[in-house]
């Protein structure tokens, strides 16, 4: 019930910080107080800002649910401020020739076409790893894919001519309920299995930093709007709740700044 409608990270992550919270705590919840969060939060000094944020949010967010449904009378963790890491989103953007060297030194044609749809339709890696046949239509002489996203928000995304023709490629004899990308157990592949296929492709391209698929989904927002998309169309390509959300990639990659005026 407390993270329903939440993504499966998001389940995995919050449930993992609720725990370490709960075994710190070793009392009932309605008993916590501002202070026992405060001194949980302690204990996580090693961690990364992002991390810690996350944690924070995960503790944030139970007391928050408990005292909605009437478990708690008081919400201790409304009175937590929440840590403002350092926005490290450039970091995280490769160039195009970075992600094109990565879809070109790719051999293998599923996992070319794995790194061209998540760069290209901008998916999240549990989108496109939930991908069943149905969900992707013709669409005059290319084609669409409808998405199951965050939020149990569902959006359809335009596909490029060359990268639905190489899907259909790919299909083979499937069904239309067959995954899209299949697992060697013939199931759906599953996120961690893409992570490896991501991270292997760009060390074979020679980037560094800890690549995910989350990052071509970056390339997209950033390459498009680089590209003169509207902002508009990227937030509903990528399925966005907030513009606020895409206009990040703006400040990341800004393509003026008041220093250029400057002698």
């Amino acid at each position: 019930m407390w993270l329903d409608g939440r993504s499966q990270h998001t389940v995995s992550s919050y449930r993992r910080y609720a725990k370490s919270f709960l075994a710190y705590l070793n009392k009932p919840l309605h008993l916590a107080t501002l202070a026992d969060i405060q001194g949980w939060r302690a204990t996580l000094s090693g961690k990364s800002d992002n991390s810690i944020k996350t944690a924070t949010s995960a503790v944030k967010s139970l007391f928050t649910f408990a005292h909605k449904i009437g478990v708690l009378k008081v919400n201790p963790g409304a009175a937590l401020k929440q840590v403002k890491p350092k926005d490290c989103l450039n970091e995280r953007i490769m160039s195009e020739l970075e992600v094109q060297t990565m879809i070109a030194l790719e051999t293998n044609p599923r996992n070319r076409l794995i790194l061209r749809l998540l760069y290209s339709g901008g998916l999240r890696v549990t989108e496109l790893s939930a991908l069943k046949w149905k969900d992707l239509k013709e669409r005059g002489d290319s084609g669409q894919v409808t998405v199951y996203g965050k939020g149990r928000k569902t959006r359809t995304v335009l596909l490029k001519e060359d990268v639905y023709l190489e899907l259909l490629k790919l299909r083979g004899s499937s069904g239309s309920d067959d995954p899209v990308f299949r697992s060697r157990k013939g199931g759906h592949i599953n996120r961690h299995h893409l992570w490896r296929i991501v991270s292997t492709a760009a060390k074979r391209a020679g980037i560094e930093g800890n690549v995910s698929p989350h990052w071509l989904r970056h390339a997209h927002a950033s390459h498009s709007l680089d590209r003169g998309a509207p902002i508009h169309l990227v937030q509903q390509t990528l399925g966005h709740e907030s513009v606020a959300t895409t206009s990040r990639y703006l400040h990341a990659r800004p393509n003026d700044s008041s220093s250029l005026y400057l002698p």
